[in-house]
């Protein structure tokens, strides 16, 4: 992809906030604004984690919330649940949980994926009732808002919107050319 001037900027640099894996000195960042229900971001989520796996600590990967709620009645409450399971300490594996079951993401199944990460129950159903990080969801969406994103999954690699396909071989190749020679 090219850097054309004109080209969709992340306006929202990453922070201290944001849910990274990867090291924070990585030669490259790519950003997912994603909504664990959406179908294309089902599909996304194998092929980041295969990119992954292939370029380990030259990618640092950054999972922003961007729950499309008029088509996914259930995204947001998702969102939330990777945020409370986040405060206990366990984004990732919730976000795994997320799309390994996204078809399944009533309440009922959030608690149950709760209890399998062993996350305190109770404080989990509690902070789900209260809504206590829909204003962190919030914060993320309109980031995304603000950056040009209109649809999930949304890419940005070092700061550029990725337009192009999200296929293996077109986002890695992405990827790869934003690596400093």
């Amino acid at each position: 992809m090219t850097q054309e001037s004109g080209t969709a900027r992340l306006t929202q640099p990453v922070g201290k906030l944001d849910h990274q894996h990867g090291p924070e000195n990585a030669p490259v960042t790519l950003v997912e604004y994603g909504d664990y229900e959406c179908p294309s971001c089902g599909e996304a989520y194998p092929i980041i984690k295969k990119i992954q796996r292939q370029l380990g600590d030259r990618l640092r990967f950054v999972f922003r919330n961007f729950p499309l709620t008029q088509m996914h009645p259930h995204a947001e409450h998702a969102a939330e649940a990777a945020e409370a399971a986040s405060a206990q300490g366990k984004f990732w594996q919730m976000h795994d949980s997320l799309f390994a079951h996204q078809r399944l993401l009533n309440d009922a199944h959030l608690v149950q994926y709760a209890v399998a990460l062993h996350l305190d129950e109770e404080k989990f159903k509690h902070e789900m009732t209260e809504h206590t990080y829909a204003q962190r969801v919030r914060e993320d969406l309109q980031s995304g808002v603000q950056s040009g994103v209109n649809g999930t999954p949304t890419f940005f690699i070092n700061g550029i919107r990725h337009d192009e396909s999200y296929e293996l071989e077109t986002l890695l190749a992405a990827i790869e050319a934003a690596m400093p020679s």
